[in-house]
């Protein structure tokens, strides 16, 4: 029986961790929350493909969308799982992707269930793959729930290249300000800075300013740059434990401009995601966890999870949706309206699709307000610093011409 590696939290908020043996990854998911644990992420135990060679052999959420078209593709033509499989091995470059593939044909070939077959790499097929493959071997309809999960995995690529173009310029232009501020201070200024002491007199306010941060950047180096890494890897440690992942994801939700991009992903990537599994079978309170654990933000999974409770509890979706003050009213009653007339999931795909150009259009705002304010930073920053450098330069030009 296969051997999973977990972590989660207990009823106390207390993050607990160990491994588990169960026959598929839902199992073994299904077990834990038995147990009272919450928030669970699993893998498989052992050596995870996905990671292997970190020069070229990852397998990206493009190829894992193509792999799942062809799949499709395939089985709606009518050839037998096995073959599907053998194809899409032998034409696969990823020499990562092409042994598992082969890992999955070969469970496969046992009798196994493709579905329990893709379990067993949980760090490709995550639980929302697994379980709407499941359905659709259930229900019959194999290249149609392929069909949807291509759909599914292109739009998240394709909401995944939006937050890396909205949070790349500022991030590109921060940086190139850190190094052109650490060149400055560290091998130009001291050389202005030597000129004026040779030259002796009284230096201005903002050149005395300039040169003292100068001479204590280049002073404390090494104890800047230790700072920022011990910065770092604590911000990173904190919000791996449950409190510091509630703050964060909570002051992201709460930033200015970024917040509410951070919100329209957020929901676009529950609503998308929920709605595909709906559509494809999957029970909603199953649906409702797996959505939790790929909302991307801590604070929007436990909105989720008490709307997951409420239903369990003979109520609907849509109260504690909007009662968690994380989803907008607009979100809220168009779940509503998809509760009472039974087309819920067609409703939460129309909510994604409204979100996901709303992500387009807030990114495009952010690139066009971003790109002169950053500008006017850049320029500011290092064109004070010239000018700070040159003002004893023209009050001495100033002194001689008045002689």
């Amino acid at each position: 029986m296969p051997e999973f590696l977990w972590s989660g939290t207990n009823k106390q908020g207390r993050t607990l961790s160990g491994s588990i043996s169960a026959a598929t990854r839902k199992d073994a998911v299904d077990l834990l929350e038995k147990r009272g644990v919450s928030n669970v992420k699993i893998r498989s135990k052992g050596m995870d493909l996905s990671k292997l060679g970190q020069f070229g052999t990852n397998i990206t959420d493009k190829q894992l969308a193509t792999f799942t078209r062809q799949f499709a593709t395939m089985i709606n033509a009518g050839l037998p799982l096995v073959n599907c499989l053998q194809i899409l091995g032998r034409q696969q470059d990823n020499k990562a992707f092409q042994t598992i593939i082969s890992e999955l044909t070969a469970d496969v070939e046992k009798g196994g269930t493709l579905a329990d077959a893709m379990g067993r790499h949980s760090g490709i097929f995550n639980e929302l793959y697994v379980n709407m493959v499941s359905a659709g071997e259930q229900g019959g309809i194999l290249d149609t729930i392929l069909s949807r999960l291509a759909t599914h995995l292109e739009k998240a690529a394709s909401l995944k290249s939006k937050i890396k173009t909205a949070m790349m310029y500022p991030m590109v232009v921060m940086i190139v300000l850190a190094l052109v501020i650490s060149v400055m201070l560290i091998f130009i200024i001291p050389i202005f800075a030597q000129m004026f002491s040779d030259l002796g007199g009284d230096l201005p306010g903002p050149t005395k300013v300039v040169v003292a941060l100068s001479e204590f950047f280049i002073a404390n180096f090494l104890f800047i740059i230790i700072g920022i890494v011990v910065a770092v890897v604590a911000y990173k440690m904190w919000y791996k434990t449950d409190t510091g992942q509630k703050v964060i994801d909570r002051v992201k939700l709460s930033m200015p401009i970024f917040g509410s991009l951070q919100r329209k992903m957020a929901i676009a990537r529950f609503t998308r995601t929920l709605g595909t599994l709906v559509s494809s079978g999957v029970a909603i309170l199953d649906g409702l966890s797996i959505t939790s654990k790929t909302a991307g933000n801590r604070v929007v999974a436990d909105a989720i999870m008490q709307a997951r409770t409420s239903i369990s509890g003979g109520e609907n979706i849509s109260n504690p949706l909007e009662a968690s003050g994380v989803f907008p009213s607009m979100v809220t009653s168009m779940i509503a309206v998809g509760e009472e007339t039974g087309g819920l999931d067609d409703m939460l795909l129309k909510i994604a699709d409204f979100y996901e150009e709303e992500v387009d259009v807030a990114v495009a705002g952010l690139t066009s307000v971003l790109e002169p304010i950053m500008i006017v930073v850049l320029g500011g920053v290092v064109g004070g610093m010239v000018i700070a450098m040159y003002l004893p330069i023209f009050d001495l030009i100033g002194a001689v011409g008045g002689q």
